[in-house]
């Protein structure tokens, strides 16, 4: 038993903790969780606990359903919303021989990391995660209605929005994940809350977390809290905009002084790299119907891959530099959901990077154009191609991409694209209430 996990015994005792949460997720990113008591998180640090995979979205084949979850004590934190004394740690999934399962995203990522780390490079992330926050209804079927009709940065005085933010930022610090800002986003009732950087499986880790703590305060204010990309119709979807930083030891391997925006030749076969991915990774980075109605909807969506310097209409934007802050060099992607999979979303970006380091990709002029004012003869001009308008349309890049099935493993992408198959015959199948307004009296 290593230090660490004598760590987590002591504080159990120490804080009186009766329950600790085991937390993972499966290849959809739904939050998985098992509770066990004290007397039992011994044997879990040292075997692990048993669970039926199968019944688990993605996880494993059904002649392999004997799985087991064992927690890493490095990821310990109390619930502070838990009055009754709980605590979580994440767990890595492994097979009954105790080898890490094929199928589990945080597996995934750690193995995209090993291998950006043979490299010699570390991978930091900050996302912008954007959520509204609505009334509670008892019919789902109708529009939902938001708490407020402020605006971006809007200061709503005595706004349940402002109160809804501090409270799920101090929870967030009482667990250890950073805020570095907060504020009302530009829909009505729309929030966004900004994680301080950290490295990429930390910050999956706390994207999980973050999504919890905002849902576990909605529902006790009786509030809904939602990360649906696009909830209402004509207002701003939700994204994630992600901030991405590649360090070579301690230097920050995007920072060349003097080269243009201050890009390093790493940065920018980086940035060619997502560029060339972008189409096939959009149904993993964009996984919903729903999601293809925000990249499509206008509000700084990102619609075209293309990038610029603090253009934010393009899907990769780099920020202004700032001087004397080498460290910070980083790139926007603009695209992510903040319902995505940020295990496996993420290990896509960072291989998508390194393969444009590994294939020494040129990057392509900037665009300093607002991309959506340009026509499309003017597009395609610039070689700007649009990304999927829909998850059917993602999927068919998707099905054919021999780079995602590598780098996500046969079994998660054979499993990832039946499902979002599923997903999309049942969405093509229904009769909606548009055609039922347009057409039922007329036809």
């Amino acid at each position: 038993m290593d230090s660490q996990q004598e760590y987590v015994l002591r504080t159990v005792e120490e804080r009186d903790i009766h329950f600790i949460r085991l937390w993972f997720t499966d290849v959809l990113g739904m939050l998985k969780s098992v509770a066990i008591a004290p007397a039992e998180l011994e044997s879990a640090f040292e075997e692990g606990i048993g669970f039926d995979g199968s019944a688990i979205e993605g996880l494993t084949r059904i002649s392999e359903d004997d799985m087991i979850v064992r927690p890493d004590a490095s990821t310990f934190e109390p619930l502070p919303w838990d009055d009754e004394g709980s605590a979580r740690m994440f767990c890595d999934v492994l097979t009954p021989e105790g080898k890490p399962s094929m199928g589990d995203p945080r597996y995934i990522l750690k193995r995209n990391l090993a291998k950006a780390r043979e490299k010699g490079f570390t991978f930091y992330l900050h996302p912008e995660i954007e959520f509204y926050l609505f009334k509670q209804q008892q019919d789902y079927s109708q529009p939902p209605v938001p708490i407020d009709q402020g605006g971006y940065f809007d200061d709503v005085p005595l706004g349940a929005g402002m109160d809804f933010r501090k409270a799920s930022i101090t929870m967030l610090e009482q667990m250890g994940i950073t805020v570095e800002y907060s504020h009302h986003e530009s829909g009505p009732g729309q929030q966004e809350i900004d994680l301080r950087y950290a490295d990429a499986l930390s910050t999956a880790d706390n994207i999980m977390t973050f999504r919890t703590i905002v849902k576990e305060i909605g529902q006790e204010r009786g509030l809904l809290a939602s990360f649906m990309p696009k909830p209402l119709a004509d207002e701003p979807g939700s994204g994630m905009h992600t901030h991405m930083s590649l360090f070579y030891g301690d230097n920050n391997a995007f920072y060349e002084p003097g080269e243009e925006f201050n890009m390093s030749k790493t940065a920018r076969q980086f940035a060619a790299g997502i560029l060339d991915h972008a189409v096939e990774i959009s149904a993993v980075t964009n996984q919903f119907v729903n999601s293809y109605k925000r990249l499509w909807g206008g509000s700084e969506a990102p619609s075209y891959v293309c990038w610029g310097h603090n253009n934010r209409s393009a899907l990769l934007r780099i920020p202004q530099y700032k001087p004397g802050k080498g460290d910070s060099a980083r790139m926007e992607y603009r695209a992510l959901d903040p319902v995505a999979n940020p295990y496996i979303a993420f290990s896509l970006l960072l291989a998508a990077g390194l393969d444009g380091i590994d294939r020494e990709l040129e990057l392509d002029e900037p665009t300093s154009d607002d991309v959506w004012d340009l026509t499309n003869a003017e597009r395609r001009a610039m070689g700007i191609k649009p990304l999927p308008a829909s998850l059917d349309s993602a999927l068919s890049y998707l099905e054919n991409s021999e780079f995602v099935a590598q780098n996500l493993g046969e079994d998660v992408f054979s499993y990832f694209v039946s499902n979002k198959r599923q997903e999309w015959a049942d969405y093509s199948h229904q009769v909606t209430a548009y055609e039922m307004q347009h057409f039922l009296r007329r036809l």
